[in-house]
């Protein structure tokens, strides 16, 4: 047996919160081991954000391209070399690799590349590439071992290779007619870079709209957006049987008896924590039915000094979100008392228009019997959106119906993801909303749309 050697701080896992915690605690001087099994930077640089803002950014070019003839410009008439935009994308991630691992070398940590398991509480068994093994054990333990995309049980689907998010982002050739299974954040975004880039794409959704956890009218102007790039988007659809192959050819037969082919199939339909196989159990960690992590608000697990970060503790699935793991847990071990209980976390969509929210929306607000005044405003009613010609979707606000609070904050137009940041910081200082309506914002800009949005808010009962 290898011998047991002892650290202060152990990792398994390298994703956002943890690799930000491991790097600090290592610069203190404490002895850290983060186990990797090759993916350095975590998910978000490799195959999440960072890559896919990177296609979406071509891909949105690509459309502002055919779309400046509306304007003026001249026809566009160069084509897409899709291998090229592989390059780049590819270019974007080793960059952001070195930084991490010149990060994690200078650190002073102990990384060690391979697969990690618990043997016994807090103690790693690692398998190196070469095949050699190492111990390592903590006084405390982290567990940032994220999520992988489902694959749902359908008749063939898993024998038809199909896509996830990974794959699509390795593609060098552009898919004829790409499938998408899964009207959630990662497959929306897919199909309208796809779409944008040349591809025919179909989205099929088994809930009633796609971006579930949004206000209806929020889903429809969604949904109306993408139809808008001659995207087919289906609701209340099922695939039933996959016959095929992905990159070849696929027939899908669908839940009303219809049939639909296409040359590639993504899944974007839900993910799956990475806790299988990892020795959970001898850990003395428990998880729930889903399989994520079972934590408190400090994020501490079932077994003594022994903690989760990210995904696979059933954070949001957001790269912020995780970055926040690391503030908590930075408090936990100092014995503060910042928690999971404390934060509201915003998100964005970036598809276009983009989607941004923060805090409760409407649906949220009726299910827990929470009275508001709610203010929309089309964005186009915003002077900057009219001279960008960027006018599709819309803003809205909750305030409180008893008081001046702003409760949620909901944006689907041009630069959502940015806007919504103003909103966010209103309500972390507590500001009543007259405060945003009667800021004094740079015209023409597109948060300036807040002074009329707020503008709208009607009077107290």
């Amino acid at each position: 047996m290898a011998t047991v050697e002892r650290f202060d701080y152990v990792f398994l896992g390298g994703g956002k919160g943890g690799k930000t915690l491991a790097i600090e605690l290592a610069k203190a001087g404490k002895r850290v081991a983060l186990v990797e099994r090759g993916m350095i930077g975590g998910s978000c640089i490799n195959v999440a954000c960072i890559p896919t803002k990177s296609l979406i950014q071509t891909a949105r070019l690509m459309h502002a391209a055919r779309e400046a003839e509306k304007l003026g410009a001249a026809p566009q008439t160069g084509g897409l070399d899709m291998k090229r935009v592989y390059q780049r994308v590819r270019a974007v991630v080793d960059g952001m690799v070195d930084i991490n691992m010149t990060a994690f070398q200078t650190s002073g940590m102990d990384l060690l590349i391979g697969n990690g398991r618990f043997i016994a509480p807090r103690t790693l068994e690692v398998t190196l590439a070469n095949g050699a093994r190492r111990i390592v054990e903590g006084e405390h333990a982290f567990i940032n071992t994220g999520t992988t995309a489902t694959v749902p049980d359908i008749d063939g689907l898993r024998a038809a290779a199909p896509l996830t998010h990974v794959e699509a982002l390795e593609l060098d050739t552009l898919p004829d007619h790409l499938i998408v299974f899964g009207g959630g954040y990662i497959g929306l975004e897919m199909a309208q870079a796809f779409r944008r880039l040349g591809s025919r794409v179909t989205v099929l959704q088994e809930a009633p709209r796609v971006a579930m956890r949004e206000d209806p009218d929020v889903a429809a102007a969604l949904t109306a957006a993408l139809q808008q790039d001659g995207i087919d988007v289906r609701v209340n659809t099922r695939a039933v049987k996959v016959q095929g192959r992905s990159g070849q050819n696929v027939h899908i037969t669908l839940t009303d008896g219809s049939a639909l082919d296409g040359t590639h199939l993504l899944v974007a339909a839900g993910r799956t924590p990475n806790t299988h196989g990892i020795g959970l159990e001898e850990a003395g960690v428990k998880r729930d039915a889903r399989g994520f992590i079972v934590t408190d608000a400090r994020l501490a697990t079932s077994a003594p000094n022994t903690w989760a970060i990210g995904e696979v503790a059933g954070t949001p699935m957001f790269t912020h979100a995780s970055f926040d793991d690391y503030r908590v847990l930075k408090s936990s071990l100092a014995g503060g008392t910042y928690t999971t209980a404390q934060r509201v976390i915003p998100y964005a969509l970036f598809i276009e228009p983009e989607l941004a929210r923060i805090g409760l929306n409407e649906t949220e607000a009726a299910a827990q019997g929470i009275k508001v005044r709610v203010a929309t405003l089309p964005m186009a009613a915003v002077p900057r959106a009219r001279t960008n010609q960027e006018t599709t979707g819309f803003m809205k606000a909750l305030v409180a119906a008893d008081s001046d609070q702003i409760l949620g904050f909901t944006m689907l137009g041009t630069q959502a993801g940015e806007v919504v940041s103003a909103v966010q910081m209103a309500m972390l200082g507590k500001l009543p909303y007259t405060a945003v309506r009667d800021a004094i914002l740079s015209h023409p800009t597109i948060g300036e749309g807040l002074n009329l949005l707020f503008a709208k808010v009607p009077p107290s009962a």
